[in-house]
């Protein structure tokens, strides 16, 4: 996984106030943490960072932060806010890996290939559309890569069946689906339910009848 270069600057004010101010100036509360070193709280200009999710969506996204007035860090974006009416940004959350170490990441899924089923009228269904991984940053994958071509109708793909390598883990409880191919819906069952919605306006159209007559 590539790094992504970042700037941002290093900001003192602290509190709503503080934080509104630096909104109207088109630049993002947000905070760098880590185990190893104090918290440092930033401003992200509100363009470089929209620019940086628009180009590589919000998962598994690690930056080279270029901190002005302080050391450049290795650091992943684990979180962010929106306000839910505005959508805009927020105050975000870095925080600072160790290239060595291992880190855990969640990753979108991808189906590659069209599957027997498919093509017999069945319907592919992804249960799951990311996955966590836990590998160190530089083997993380943009994305986990599901090849679906072999699969028949009622077949589907469990955790267990994915093999990313020795380098990534993916942790998990129980086995459950990923994706799946669903039969399709039977001409017959259509016909009845066409059926019985004839029958239902038949009938109300009647008990229509017999109340205008009785009135």
């Amino acid at each position: 996984m590539e790094l992504i270069e970042l700037s941002v600057a290093k900001r003192e004010a602290t509190g709503k106030g503080a934080a509104r101010r630096l909104r109207a100036d088109k630049a993002i509360p947000g905070i760098v943490y880590g185990a190893k070193k104090e918290p440092v709280k930033v401003s992200i200009d509100v363009t470089a960072f929209d620019k940086v999710i628009r180009e590589n969506g919000t998962t598994g996204l690690f930056f080279n932060l270029d901190i002005k007035g302080d050391t450049g860090r290795s650091v992943m974006l684990k979180d962010f806010q929106m306000d839910p009416f505005s959508l805009h940004y927020m105050h975000i959350d870095f925080h600072e890996i160790d290239m060595d170490e291992t880190v855990s990441v969640v990753v979108p899924i991808e189906t590659e290939g069209e599957s027997v089923g498919v093509k017999e009228g069945g319907m592919l269904q992804i249960i799951r559309r990311d996955l966590e991984v836990i590998c160190k940053p530089k083997d993380t994958p943009e994305s986990v890569k599901l090849d679906i071509s072999k699969l028949d109708v009622g077949d589907g793909i469990h955790v267990a069946d994915i093999d990313l390598g020795s380098e990534i883990e993916i942790p998990f409880d129980t086995n459950f689906t990923v994706v799946t191919i669903v039969p399709p819906e039977s001409i017959s069952d259509e016909e009845e339910l066409e059926e019985d919605a004839e029958i239902g306006e038949v009938a109300e159209g009647a008990e229509a009848e017999a109340e205008s007559e009785a009135e």
